[in-house]
């Protein structure tokens, strides 16, 4: 199992495949390398690095939860780069894992190839915010996967119109696993991390995402939109093109947060960067 250790100790899992210009891979909250599952077989020419951040998937979980933020994120993701001898990668953020390109390019910016950011802005609605909350750190009440597939689809119907529930199985998969002794399902990510998350919005002023989202201006740049996102809206995409004329834009019809990427909108603005950045 490939994987590498952090400068504060600790293993991290990540995937390697390929040949190309490196491409970094970093996933939603909660989520882990699967999260770009229905992107890898569209990336050929590319070499594609996916990791499990601290306390994800199958890396190691940190002794103190608050080091889960988007800094010491992103710190890993340096080490990793470090950890393989690449000097710089493109990087495809999905939600989380866009807030942490965001911080790289004024903390690491000599290590930035080019940035997509998949469903995520400078601006974060406030009622995609309180359905994070409502689920993150929580057990899902379902007692198998196949019922986590079913209520996924209902209750993501709206916001994705005709994803079939095989898909939808796939997800609950990624997402969560069955619990072999006592029945039920468990999460794929360290519940401390909710309480990672409460303790940072307490901890003082939030930053800026404006000025953190302007560290970009140097970079190749695409944003992609999920038409019906409740997380990242029409309004913030635009003041992100005003700042940034040369971004790449896309919005994709009959998805909300986040885009699964194998959707023809997201795969033209992947490309397009891609050109950009080589």
């Amino acid at each position: 199992m490939p994987s590498f250790t952090t400068s504060d100790g600790l293993s991290l899992y990540y995937e390697d495949q390929g040949d190309g210009p490196p491409v970094l891979c970093l996933a939603g909250l909660t989520r882990n390398t699967t999260d770009f599952t229905y992107l890898v077989p569209h990336m050929a020419g590319t070499r594609l690095i996916r990791l499990d951040y601290r306390g994800r998937g199958q890396s190691d979980y940190a002794e103190d939860y608050m080091t889960y933020n988007i800094l010491r994120e992103g710190q890993d993701a340096v080490e990793l780069l470090d950890h393989l001898g690449l000097d710089k990668a493109t990087i495809i953020g999905t939600s989380r894992g866009g807030l942490i390109a965001m911080a790289l390019s004024h903390t690491h910016p000599d290590r930035l190839n080019g940035v997509v950011l998949n469903d995520i802005g400078p601006e974060v609605a406030p009622i995609g915010i309180e359905r994070i909350m409502d689920y993150v750190g929580k057990t899902p009440p379902f007692p198998d996967l196949d019922s986590a597939a079913e209520a996924l689809k209902a209750g993501n119907e709206a916001a994705f119109p005709g994803v079939p529930l095989t898909r939808w199985r796939e997800q609950a998969e990624f997402m969560w696993f069955e619990k072999p002794d006592d029945g039920g399902i468990g999460i794929r990510y360290d519940s401390r991390l909710r309480d990672a998350m409460i303790g940072q919005a307490g901890a003082g002023d939030a930053p800026d995402l404006w000025q953190l989202f302007d560290g970009l201006k140097d970079q190749p740049l695409a944003s992609i939109r999920g038409k019906n996102s409740d997380l990242f809206t029409a309004e913030t995409q635009a003041g992100m093109n005003a700042r940034h004329p040369e971004m790449i834009t896309a919005v994709v019809p009959d998805r909300g947060h986040v885009p699964f990427l194998d959707e023809p909108e997201s795969l033209t603005a992947i490309r397009a960067l891609l050109e950009r950045t080589t």
